[in-house]
């Protein structure tokens, strides 16, 4: 690897600004010879080819095309690809693995704000928060004094679905409270789960006795559905789910069924497909508080991811391990 590695950005240019602003592209530049002018967003343009062939490092991030046969062909210099975002399960494609090139990943730093969101939307639910926001907009009064009695945190039970990178997060923010926190995940052992906080049964047990359910699980052949119309059945009425994760995750005919009978609740940052059709009736349920994919990092939480891949940069070119290394073992049990 050369003192000043060639470094060429990957990614739809309009993320550029936001994950590397003026302070942390001028430390970037430093560490490597990179162009911030030049971005490529499509491996195959011709014009391209010749950054390609002087690449060492490959700074990727959205809009990055898969990392395939192809490009590596093109790249014979390649050792290392710093990815400025989440997880790196399909971009990087086998022949990455198989010729040993690094990867890195800001998976970790892009887990706390997905982390954050979902503690509010467990917290806020406790309270019913979004239910009676709906009843004061509509009724224009305070709710009399029996009509709260099965609001509150207090020994709430919240359901964990999945021990990954946000879930563990999950798991630590919400030691603080008053709650009662299980968790399903076949990676994890009774040990692990206690030192995690949480109480460990089998998913259908977890769904018929959480009060918020949780899905923190990694998008893959064995969860994809795993909320189905039976599991679904099983979730108590009343009780509210909230997906964060990947909304694959659960059947969305038997989910929209659930939510426009009003027998349970939801909080969706992500859903199937996504965005929602326009006539889809879950913008307009009382008891589903939808938003568009936001849970990830967005705006100033981008430099973060950004500042991950710098001092990537910093510890490659000093010849050390990358804190943020990604195998391809990981990414059986990451989200």
């Amino acid at each position: 690897m050369p003192q000043l590695p060639r470094a060429v950005f990957a990614m739809n240019p309009v993320h550029l600004p936001e994950l590397f602003p003026p302070r942390l592209m001028a430390r970037l530049r430093s560490l490597g010879q990179i162009d911030p002018a030049l971005v490529i967003q499509d491996f195959a343009d011709p014009d391209v080819a010749g950054v390609l062939a002087e690449a060492d490092v490959l700074i990727t991030g959205w809009g990055c095309p898969p990392v395939d046969t192809d490009v590596l062909a093109a790249a014979p210099r390649l050792r290392a690809l710093l990815h400025a975002a989440g997880s790196v399960r399909g971009w990087v494609g086998d022949a990455v693995w198989e010729r040993g090139i690094a990867v890195s990943s800001a998976v970790d730093a892009n887990a706390l704000p997905v982390a954050e969101y979902t503690l509010a939307a467990i917290l806020f639910a406790g309270k019913d928060a979004f239910g009676l926001r709906e009843r004061f907009r509509n009724e224009r009064r305070y709710p009399a004094p029996g009509d709260c009695t099965s609001v509150g945190n207090l020994g709430r039970r919240i359901g964990i679905i999945g021990a990954s990178r946000v879930g563990r997060r999950v798991l630590e923010l919400l030691r603080p409270f008053d709650l009662t926190v299980t968790l399903h995940d076949p990676y994890v052992d009774d040990v692990e789960a206690a030192t995690l906080g949480a109480v460990p049964l089998p998913l259908d047990e977890l769904l018929r006795t959480a009060d918020i359910v949780s899905l923190h699980a990694p998008d893959t052949p064995e969860t994809y559905r795993m909320l189905d119309r039976r599991r679904l059945a099983l979730i108590p009425d009343g009780a509210v789910l909230v997906n964060t994760s990947r909304g694959a995750l659960v059947e969305p005919g038997a989910l929209q069924d659930e939510l426009v009978s009003g027998r349970i609740s939801a909080v969706l940052d992500v859903t199937e497909p996504e965005p929602l059709p326009a006539d889809s009736p879950l913008y307009g349920l009382p008891n589903v508080f939808l938003t568009p994919h936001i849970a990830g990092s967005l705006g100033n939480e981008l430099e973060r991811l950004g500042r991950t891949v710098v001092d990537e940069l910093a510890l490659l070119r000093a010849g050390s391990p990358l804190a943020h290394a990604v195998r391809r073992a990981d990414l059986v049990n990451s989200a």
